[in-house]
């Protein structure tokens, strides 16, 4: 047991020793939806003709990614004005890019480099249902209180989302949170009536939907840039002035139909970036042939089109495993070396009982994405750091109960009898009640891991890999064989590592009995 645990520290130091945070590595970043993720892929293998570069890609909503910007875990991401403007300088008007050049300055970000469209947000219904005369224009919206409303997270919490647009228009609805990758599904199926999109979604034309008219000028101008790290020119010149050169080259039709390869067509956004670039840019082109270039490195992503099996053992799957797998031992390693000691704390202590329970209790009852949009600040970082803090706490609970009950169990004549022996009060503890408890200790530790491999795929969504890759990229392009290409090995994981300790607790018993 003592060499698994050195083994899984060791791995552990590997997880944090990523060697995409070398510093001779340009670092993109991307957030969670199709546009940010061909993007994301169009700027790393443009950056990758002049040198290694990598893409760290659906690592959330604005405020993850930001966070991964100012710590320096990523150097550039593709943002919009508009999210700038408002969501992160908190500009309670529209300001120029200068302007908002200027604000940024302080935090050692800069924008620059437009890329030639603008994805503005915008409310969508049905195509039959806006072509009632009554509904045409947003503020025809205030007059249907019964029409239901469904829009992504991060559309309902931002500045320049669904409050202030409430009020502008004075809307009575009531909106649900969904994910915006199953929006438009979950509005063909009538579930809901009207949801947020993006202006160069290629849904819009599949579905038929109709945009409804900003009659009152509400949103702002969402120009596609780059938010970047001040020190990346100096850092990468050669890589800066080849991302330069892809100022206004992409169109707003141009980027619809990158959108509808991934969403309706089925290719990856690897793909989809390289094809882009070799008929845009000449770059990836060597005698008229296709060449990937050789320093782009992304995240394992899956191509649509293959069937349920190639995507949930192919397209990187072992070191998806490895990743998953590493960041669970790890996890519930580190809650044995806190919950226990916290667990018999508990039993010893009386007085102090309530308060460690109740606090690891506590720490259940915060959702997992808060929970990391919490700690990305504290840390200073993304990826395994974070997941794996997130993780631990998750793990503490069962571990830290278990072992304070399972102490609490053991006979106090044995404690007793041991005491009069001659043994000290730790010494009793440690050969007596502990492997007297160990049943019971044991349970907590399984219980621990097994939650820890579900909760483990919320690692992806910060950075840190393993199955949850999948389910991210999978709510994005709203693929259910992709979202089970990322449940089902987890699921077979849970059941193994179940199977795992039920063999484990069996020989225990069996030991006990001879």
């Amino acid at each position: 047991m003592r060499r698994f645990a050195l083994l899984v520290l060791a791995w552990t130091g590997l997880l944090f020793l990523n060697p995409a945070s070398a510093e001779d590595v340009l670092r993109v970043g991307s957030k969670r939806f199709t546009e940010s993720y061909i993007l994301g892929e169009i700027l790393t293998q443009t950056a990758a003709t002049a040198g290694p570069a990598q893409h760290r890609q659906g690592l959330g909503n604005t405020a993850i990614v930001l966070a991964a910007l100012r710590s320096g875990d990523i150097d550039v991401y593709p943002e919009y004005l508009g999210t700038i403007d408002l969501e992160i300088l908190k500009n309670p008007q529209p300001t120029t890019i200068d302007q908002m050049r200027a604000a940024l300055q302080p935090l050692g970000l800069g924008v620059a480099v437009p890329l030639g469209f603008s994805n503005g947000y915008a409310l969508a219904m049905r195509g039959r249902d806006a072509g009632d005369p009554g509904i045409a224009r947003l503020s025809d919206l205030a007059r249907r209180p019964d029409l239901h409303v469904g829009l992504s997270h991060e559309f309902l919490g931002r500045a320049d989302g669904w409050p202030g647009l409430a009020r502008r228009y004075g809307l009575p609805q009531t909106p649900r949170g969904l994910d915006h990758g199953i929006a438009y599904e979950a509005l063909a199926q009538r579930q809901i009536d009207v949801t947020d999109i993006y202006s160069t979604d290629a849904k819009i034309r599949q579905y038929g939907l109709r945009v409804l008219d900003d009659d009152l000028h509400y949103f702002p101008r969402y120009d596609a840039v780059l938010l970047y790290r001040l020190d990346l020119p100096r850092r990468f010149p050669a890589a800066w002035r080849a991302i330069g050169a892809l100022e206004g080259r992409i169109s707003a039709d141009a980027m619809i139909g990158m959108n509808a390869a991934a969403e309706l067509d089925g290719d990856s956004f690897a793909a989809i970036a390289k094809d882009w670039i070799a008929k845009h840019t000449g770059i990836g082109r060597v005698d008229g042939k296709p060449v990937h270039p050789t320093g782009a490195r992304s995240d394992p992503e899956g191509v649509r089109r293959d069937g349920l099996l190639a995507k949930t053992f192919g397209n990187g799957f072992a070191t998806l495993a490895r990743q998953h797998l590493l960041l669970v031992c790890a996890a519930v390693l580190l809650g044995c070396l806190a919950g226990v000691p916290l667990g018999i704390l508990a039993a010893l202590v009386p007085r102090l009982r309530q308060v460690v329970l109740a606090l690891a209790g506590m720490l259940q009852t915060v959702p997992s994405l808060a929970l990391l949009a919490i700690l990305i600040p504290l840390l200073g970082r993304i990826g395994t750091v974070p997941a794996l803090v997130a993780l631990c706490a998750y793990a503490l609970l069962p571990i830290v109960r278990n072992t304070c009950t399972g102490l609490l169990q053991v006979p106090a004549g044995l404690r007793t009898a041991a005491l009069a022996l001659g043994l000290t009060r730790a010494q009793a503890l440690l050969t007596v009640e502990l492997p007297l408890a160990a049943p019971v200790i044991l349970a907590g530790v399984k219980t621990a891991t097994v939650m820890s491999v579900g909760t483990a795929t919320i690692a992806a969504f910060i950075g840190a890999g393993g199955f949850g890759e999948r389910i991210t990229t999978g709510l994005a392009l709203n693929d259910n064989d992709m979202l089970l290409a990322g449940a089902i090995p987890a699921a077979l994981l849970a059941l193994l590592t179940q199977a795992g300790f039920e063999m484990v607790e069996r020989l225990l018993a069996q030991r006990r009995s001879r």
